[in-house]
């Protein structure tokens, strides 16, 4: 987001300087060397909706770089793998009434299909889901992605976030029978990349390593950033920083919208991401519903992005960062997340391990509860010159690529109406 908001702004003919507090630019799209492979180091995929990113990509030269791949889905309960994601995986799947199965194709069908749903915003997806699909449905396929991705907030969720998750991956389908999703050629390195040389290009400076200590305001307007070593001044700053660090950073903004920031919460995220001489599945992604495993799925991402004849798996842990398992050792978290993938493929071994990399980030995932929408302040704070967002304001859309270059880019050309 704050790299799509620096090159729009310097498009737009400001001076830009950007100032990342990672040594790595990109945020959450951010990639690491895995023993020769650059990738993301959280998983990363697009759908045909996602239209900011491919208007992007063309402007900056690089639509040739977008790959579509036929991928599937999995479904893991009851010790067995199951094909999932289309009509007839939900009426072969065992153990389910037809009634149950009819209720649940008809809520899939309805979410891809509905453009607008606005009922659903003071709704928690617990009681939607139940009322549209049954007990016994979101007892089994859904109860277990909300409990281990949210623990103790899991029934308290906006139905509108969950529909429009569905919708997404809904759209990205060739046919009834066919999910399609996309890749960009290199990860999305590719994009930041040439996102870094066309701010270059334009005369922005990107400033690595360097957090800020404070947004400066005078007079009711912002007048430029501090960090530890130096003060850029500016007549407009956009902040992309996770929203609970804001009061922090901005300590002269009024009580009052400090306090809307700090009733803004998030969970943390850990991907434990193992590079292995084997595949786990031949899908891309698969939901978990399994006693004695408490991870929402797997990311077989090499199912996706092929990279030479190696394996790549994201294993997710969503959480609160007050859970004990945020803690864990690197160690404890490889061997927690490779006996999952055991149980899934009974026929891994260690020696099938050829690297493992843990990523984690304390504010990856917005708690967003019914009636968020209201709780989002806006974006243009009453400070002149300042706009404020993270990922929770593309809620009800859920974070990705394409929200971040929309906001991101919405910010910096609102910046003339908000510097007068």
């Amino acid at each position: 987001m704050g790299l799509a908001a620096a090159y729009q702004a310097l498009v737009n003919g400001h001076q830009v300087d950007i100032l990342e507090a990672s040594t790595e630019p990109g945020g959450m799209a951010a990639h690491f060397d895995f023993g020769g492979l650059s990738i993301e180091r959280f998983y990363h995929f697009v759908c045909r909706s996602d239209h900011p990113t491919f208007e992007l990509l063309a402007e900056l030269g690089i639509a040739d770089k977008m790959r579509w791949v036929e991928t599937s889905m999995g479904f893991f309960h009851h010790g067995t793998l199951h094909h999932w994601g289309d009509p007839i995986s939900l009426l072969m799947l065992p153990g389910v009434s037809l009634t149950s199965k009819l209720r649940y194709g008809l809520f899939v069908f309805a979410c891809t299909r509905r453009d607008q749903w606005p009922s659903l915003e003071h709704q928690s997806a617990t009681e939607w889901i139940t009322r549209y699909c049954g007990k016994d449905i979101y007892d089994r396929f859904w109860h277990p992605l909300l409990d281990f991705k949210y623990y103790e907030y899991a029934n308290n969720i906006s139905a509108a976030w969950i529909w429009t998750r569905i919708r997404r991956i809904g759209k990205s389908r060739k046919n009834i029978m066919q999910e399609e999703l996309g890749y960009i050629e290199g990860g999305s390195k590719t994009l930041v990349d040439t996102l870094l040389d066309a701010i270059a290009r334009r005369g922005g400076r990107l400033h690595l390593g360097t957090p800020v200590q404070r947004v400066v305001i005078e007079n009711n307007r912002v007048t430029g950033v501090a960090t530890s070593a130096s003060h850029f001044s500016a007549d407009a700053v956009i902040s992309t920083v996770p929203i609970p660090l804001i009061a922090g950073m901005i300590p002269d903004l009024p009580p009052e919208w400090k306090a809307r920031y700090e009733a803004i919460h998030s969970i943390g995220v850990i991907c434990v991401i193992l590079k292995l001489k084997q595949s786990v599945s031949p899908h891309f992604w698969v939901n978990i519903s399994e006693q004695g495993i408490e991870i929402p799925g797997v990311i077989e991402f090499s199912n996706l992005r092929r990279v030479n004849d190696t394996t790549i798996v994201y294993v997710p842990y969503y959480m609160p960062v007050t859970n004990a398992k945020f803690s864990w050792s690197d160690d404890k978290l490889r061997d927690d997340a490779f006996s999952c993938l055991q149980r899934i493929n009974p026929a891994l071994t260690r020696s099938d391990i050829i690297d493992v990399k843990v990523a984690r980030l304390k504010h990856g995932q917005p708690i967003c509860e019914p009636g968020f929408a209201a709780k989002i302040p806006p974006i243009q704070t009453p400070i002149r010159g300042l706009q404020i967002a993270d990922t929770c304001f593309y809620y009800p859309e859920d974070r990705g690529i394409a929200e971040s270059v929309r906001l991101g880019r919405n910010m910096a050309r609102s910046i003339e109406s908000n510097c007068p």
